[in-house]
């Protein structure tokens, strides 16, 4: 999903600044085309933020699962000593 800009606002604010209106207009075909295309929307966000919470999560349970193999491992070797 990509986000939108209003074109005609953007030629208009341009052309009261002083750029004449071919320039303006450039501008926010160059601003629609290439910049908004790369600009990350709410959902993009959310998207992002859901994967890494669970990324967070497996993260968590390997750690458990490493922890409960090294206290394993070390009740072992205290039981054969």
């Amino acid at each position: 999903m990509t986000a939108h800009i209003d074109t005609l606002a953007f030629v208009k604010h341009l052309t009261n600044a002083g750029v004449n209106q071919a320039q303006a207009e450039a501008h926010a075909e160059v601003a629609r085309d290439y910049v908004m295309s790369e600009v990350a929307t709410k959902t993009d966000i959310a998207e992002l933020k859901h994967l890494i919470e669970r990324q967070a999560l497996m993260i968590t349970v390997r750690l458990g699962g490493v922890m409960v193999i090294g206290i394993g491992a070390l009740a072992t070797l205290l039981k054969l000593a």
